[in-house]
């Protein structure tokens, strides 16, 4: 037998206080006046004999009374060869509040059960124990130690949430918090332990027992809308958009009938019924049409139950009412450009000559084309170099003549491959780069020898350095690019090895080659634009506006409304969620009360698999630390599963019988 409290044993020494009394008070002679005593000689003897022996059970009741009253606060207990935890402790209490512990065991939430267990395991432990209460919100006030009574309250505030952190983030959060006292350090994670956000982890070299409480349900089936996106950067309106939806079959099971439906602006239409094969992911195509420019709203949505919160995918998109196109011109603009934009319905061109710039209005343009310039000034060159890595497109067309030295420090400032020396012979374009966007699912007849391609009188040659990531598009016969692409910061260059002008280059009476060019050019400036973010993930947002003052504050208006910290940088701004958006829909993002951009969230889905680890798997997975897998049925009361591992077999409880069974003893003795 052992003690947890072995200091309490001092006060074993009040039992020389009835061993004294006894001594002193029993001893004590009382004369008594009688004539004759020789026929009481026999009667006293006797009664003196039975008077030692009550008082003597009456001594050893007391002090057994004592005895075990003083064992009972020392807290003996058992030890079953098990770490027995003496003293106060720090115990850490991780609670899973993700989405997948919505799943009901006997119609009970598996979150309602882990909270319940969690209170049995803070009950098990005393007054003087300190505790954390962790969730995956990771608030600041789960970041401290409370007392027993705050542990309960904050145990009772604990909701669901779209957070989700994976398990060795967790330990390593109980670890930072717990580690810094010199108390017995314990550690509880009462989770469903799905695979998703357990396996592969990197568990920390934990210095304190962990203990693994699963929380499970009968996995059920579910079926998630994973992601969607445009075929297109960009949306048009009065036109068929082709939508992209990935859709994710994660159970055992085949689904037929799967319904998919679509809210657009507000309007619900089904979309069609699919069917999807077990454990496997399908792609499905939605078309989109509008008639309205601006921001658009749309919700896919499956039929799924019971697990739907990875049923809906909220994304939203901009549609402009027009791309806007500039071209720089040496002097006169070039007809033939002209003439194709002229053409394109919701395309708008705009000639200006070098001179006529206004470098702060480039931003609103879409493509830039510089056409045959024979100079690139610095301050052009700087503001270009600002336009591309802020999301713009630039379309350079070298002049013959030009200068080569102005326009290589413009593109070696933009880490671009440079002009080397002009030759002037005839070349003709053979390979055209399909895969690449912008001459993807231009052309209907797969066969390329019958496409008329450009043919050039001069052409410049071009450096080909690995780290400038060019991307050819075009190329001539001896294998040298004609037209080449390059993504820098949010934006692309594309440049051309021969001008623009027709006596030199045939493109711009090629139609087959040069219309649907320019116009995806002027598309890619979209590319980058995202239509739905994940809550948890995407934490900083940029958006295509900023203010001229640092006092403008932006606003989050949605489901939650905020103001997110905000960083300017040139044309854009980068906004910082810092987990304050907890529900997935639409957000706008405000500044004095008018919408500048709008933003779609949605739930993340990593919790969409609702694989669960068994008891070997996660012995398996926490191999070589200090683990006990408290796997207990859902309705038993953990607390004296705790209490046991904890203090071994508790004495504390028979003492205090013992106690009070002496007690009555001695009150017996004295009064019969």
């Amino acid at each position: 037998m052992e003690f947890i409290y072995p200091s309490f044993l001092w006060a074993l020494g009040v039992l020389v206080l009835p061993i004294i009394i006894h001594l002193f008070y029993f001893r004590r002679f009382k004369k008594v006046e009688f004539t004759n005593v020789r026929f009481l000689k026999e009667i006293k003897e006797e009664t003196a004999s039975r008077s030692k022996l009550k008082n003597l059970l009456v001594l050893f009741s007391r002090l057994l009374a004592i005895a075990f009253l003083v064992f009972a606060f020392c807290q003996p207990f058992l030890s079953d060869g098990e770490n027995v935890k003496k003293g106060d402790s720090l115990i850490s209490i991780f609670v899973d509040n993700s989405f997948s512990m919505n799943a009901l065991s006997s119609d009970t939430p598996l979150l309602s059960i882990a909270k319940e267990k969690a209170r049995q395991v803070v009950n098990a432990y005393t007054e003087s124990d300190q505790y954390q209460i962790l969730t995956h919100d990771f608030e600041g006030r789960h970041q401290r130690l409370v007392s027993k009574e705050d542990a309960l309250g904050l145990i009772d505030e604990i909701q669901t949430t779209p957070e989700v952190k994976t398990l060795d983030k967790v330990i390593n959060r109980q670890l930072q918090v717990i580690d810094l006292g010199e108390e017995n350090k314990v550690s509880y994670v009462l989770s469903d332990f799905q695979k998703s956000i357990s396996e592969a982890t990197m568990m920390p070299d934990t210095s304190y027992e962990l203990n693994l409480v699963p929380i499970q349900s009968v996995q059920e089936a579910n079926i998630s809308i994973d992601s969607a996106w445009f075929d297109s950067p960009v949306a048009m309106p009065n036109k068929i958009n082709k939508l992209i939806v990935e859709i994710t079959n994660h159970s055992d099971e085949a689904s037929e009938g799967v319904r998919l439906s679509m809210t657009q602006n507000g309007e619900e239409r089904p979309v069609g019924s699919f069917n999807i094969a077990a454990r496997s992911t399908t792609l499905d195509t939605v078309n989109v049409s509008f008639i309205k420019t601006g921001y658009q709203d749309a919700v896919l949505k499956v039929s799924d139950y019971p697990v739907q919160f990875d049923d809906e995918y909220y994304l939203t998109f901009y549609a402009k009412e027009n791309i806007e196109v500039l071209s720089i011109n040496n002097g006169g603009q070039n007809r033939y450009l002209t003439a194709v934009f002229n053409g394109l319905n919701n395309f708008e061109l705009t000639n200006k000559a070098i001179n006529q710039l206004q470098f702060d209005r480039l931003p609103e343009y879409d493509l830039i084309v510089l056409n045959d310039l024979s100079f690139i000034s610095s301050g052009l060159s700087s503001e270009l170099q600002r336009y591309v890595t802020e999301g713009g497109n630039a379309l350079v067309f070298p002049a013959a003549n030009g200068n080569k030295e102005s326009y290589n420090s413009f593109l070696g400032a933009l880490a671009v491959d440079r002009l080397e020396e002009w030759t002037k012979d005839q070349k003709e374009v053979s390979r055209v780069n399909t895969d690449e966007f912008v001459f993807n699912e231009v052309f209907l007849s797969k066969n390329k020898n019958n496409l008329k391609l450009p043919i050039t009188q001069g052409n410049y040659n071009l450096t080909n350095y690995q780290s400038r990531g060019q991307e050819k598009l075009l190329s001539y016969r001896d294998g040298k690019v004609y037209l080449a692409k390059y993504a820098k910061g949010r934006g692309n260059v594309y440049l051309s090895a021969a001008p623009l002008a027709i006596d030199y280059n045939d493109i711009a009476i090629n139609a087959e080659v040069f219309v649907p060019m320019l116009y995806k050019m002027a598309l890619a400036s979209g590319l980058r634009q995202e239509i739905a973010y994940t809550i948890g993930r995407d934490e900083v947002i940029s958006v295509d506006y900023s203010g001229r003052s640092d006092d403008i504050v932006y606003k989050i208006d949605g489901p939650s409304e905020f103001i997110p910290a905000q960083t300017n940088t040139g044309n854009t701004t980068y906004l910082s969620m810092n987990d304050q958006i907890k529900q997935a829909g639409f957000y706008s993002v405000k500044l004095a009360d008018t919408e500048k951009s709008r933003l779609a969230f949605n739930y993340d889905r990593i919790e969409s698999d609702l694989g669960y680890l068994n008891s070997d798997q996660l012995e398996a997975q926490f191999e070589g630390l200090d683990i006990n897998i408290l796997d207990a049925q859902i309705d038993a009361d953990i607390g004296a599963t705790v209490s046991e591992k904890d203090k071994g077999i508790p004495l504390w409880r028979w003492c205090i019988i013992l106690t009070l069974i002496f007690l009555a003893i001695e009150q017996l003795l004295l009064r019969f």
